[in-house]
Parts: C-alpha cells; structure tokens; sequence
C-alpha cells in the first residue's frame, strides 16, 4: 500500500462544505457554552451582556474571522486538483487553533468570572458562526459554476 492511497484526497466542494461545518459547529458550541454561563446569571444583566457580546461577535466578524475565511476560500477555489480533505485552511492555522483551544481551557479553568468568559465565547463563536456562511456561499458558487 502506498502512502498517497492514505490520504483523503477530496475536491473543492468538500473542503469548503468541511469548512463551513467545522467553523459554524465551533461557533455554536462556544456561543451555547455563553449562553449557559449566561443563565446562570439571569435577568437584565445578562441581557446586556449577551447584546455587548452579540455586537463584539459582529465586529470582529467585520473586521478579523470574515478575513480569514476569504482567504481560505479562495485559496481553496485556486485547487487545481483535489486535495487532502484538511486542507480547507492553511497548515499554519492549524498551529492558531492548537493555541486557541489550549487558551478556552486555561480560561474556563481559571477563576475569570463566567460573565466574562461568557462575553469572550460569543465573541468568538458568534463570529466563527458568522464567517462559516461565507463558506456556505463559497461552496454554492463552486457547485453551481461547475467549479467543483
């Protein structure tokens, strides 16, 4: 057997649709997590922070995720050939999600108050959630121009 018969080797259609499930069900585990954190506080307060978060997940949607998620697909649209299904993003990103992950576990085991955790976990998630429809559009476009 050799080596290349190993490797899931997939077309431009699956690493987006890939993409796009991988970054929306991050997001919405992060925002579920801050919306239980979020419960736990009740009332007005919680409103208001849940409103603050939502505007922050827009902003660095806007202004940082939806970035990314461009250039990850149209660095996947330039495939000439199909690919290793986990090359939907760059193998440096890899190393920014290890980081990621490794950071949401010191914080949620530390004693940062859940309010704040709550904050910065819709933050992240409600933009993930958001730039992951870009991969949804990115994967509609490469099906219906028979790109895929």
């Amino acid at each position: 057997m050799q080596m290349g018969s190993l490797k899931p080797a997939v077309s431009k259609h699956w690493h987006l649709v890939v993409g796009g499930l991988m970054w929306s069900a991050v997001g919405v585990m992060l925002c579920r997590l801050a919306l239980h954190w979020l419960a736990g506080i009740g009332g007005r307060h919680a409103l208001w922070l849940g409103l603050l978060g939502a505007a922050a997940a827009v902003t660095v949607y806007r202004f940082g995720f939806v970035k990314i998620a461009r250039r990850n697909i149209a660095r996947v649209c330039a495939f000439s050939e199909k690919r290793c299904l986990f090359a939907f993003q760059a193998w440096k990103s890899y190393l920014i999600i290890v980081v990621m992950i490794a950071l949401g576990v010191f914080l949620r085991h530390s004693s940062m108050p859940r309010y704040v955790l709550a904050l910065i976990y819709e933050t992240i998630g409600g933009a993930l959630f958001l730039s992951s429809l870009h991969y949804y559009g990115g994967c509609w476009k490469v099906t219906h121009c028979g790109e895929g």
